[in-house]
């Protein structure tokens, strides 16, 4: 699995910067949140929303702060604590304070599907990460979108979860200027679908390759 970007961080971070408020609308979509692309826009700049839920408002904000903090601090590491932080950054005000950062001490369900995960332990989920980290056998893409879709299956968080997931493996692209991964609202249904089946089956190469060939952005500056 080929990287389909060959940037410069730098350039990776012009790029998503310039398409942020995009990222941060499809995002929420993903995450069952019903906003519009100029809604996002909107209070991406500060602005007032009527017909929005308090908590959608946060969410839209929460992903702005998150996001953030990803582009402006380009030596923060790919790690355990890192993925922590961003779940604390995209449920602030939306869970508890316990639940912010730490990972879930209650079972939980996952809708379209029977299958439950198993419950997370630090040290195993810290190892299960670093495994998947450390593979020089295939590309820094390969391993964002592998991350990606291990965070959402493991299901560590008490909520956020895909948002965390997508976060996490952006900065993974963004640091080494592999594009970012980014589902279109009209791709969003298969992702689901595709989704319930990697939760069910454990196996990830269809969603994976599905991915890797349609929700891949980017631009070749060089050209």
């Amino acid at each position: 699995m080929e990287n389909k970007f060959n940037l410069t961080k730098e350039q990776n971070i012009f790029i998503a910067k310039r398409n942020v408020v995009d990222y941060i609308w499809k995002s929420a979509n993903l995450e069952g949140i019903k906003v519009t692309y100029k809604e996002t826009e909107a209070i991406y700049d500060g602005g007032i929303v009527n017909g929005l839920t308090v908590n959608n408002i946060i969410a839209i904000n929460n992903l702005k702060y998150s996001w953030q903090f990803i582009l402006e601090n380009e030596d923060i590491s790919c790690d355990f604590n890192t993925l922590c932080y961003l779940h604390k950054l995209t449920c602030d005000k939306l869970v508890l304070e316990q639940n912010l950062g730490v990972l879930r001490r209650t079972s939980v369900n996952i809708g379209g599907t029977t299958w439950k995960p198993e419950f997370p332990f630090k040290s195993q989920v810290k190892e299960e990460l670093e495994q998947l980290l450390n593979q020089p056998e295939k590309t820094k893409t390969e391993i964002a979108i592998e991350i990606m879709l291990w965070i959402m299956r493991r299901q560590m968080f008490i909520d956020g979860n895909k948002r965390v997931a997508m976060l996490f493996a952006n900065k993974i692209m963004i640091d080494n200027g592999c594009g970012i991964i980014s589902i279109s609202q009209e791709n969003q249904p298969i992702f689901f679908e595709k989704l319930i089946k990697f939760y069910e089956t454990g196996n990830n190469s269809d969603l994976k390759e599905w991915i890797y060939n349609t929700s891949i952005d980017g631009i070749d500056l060089n050209k």
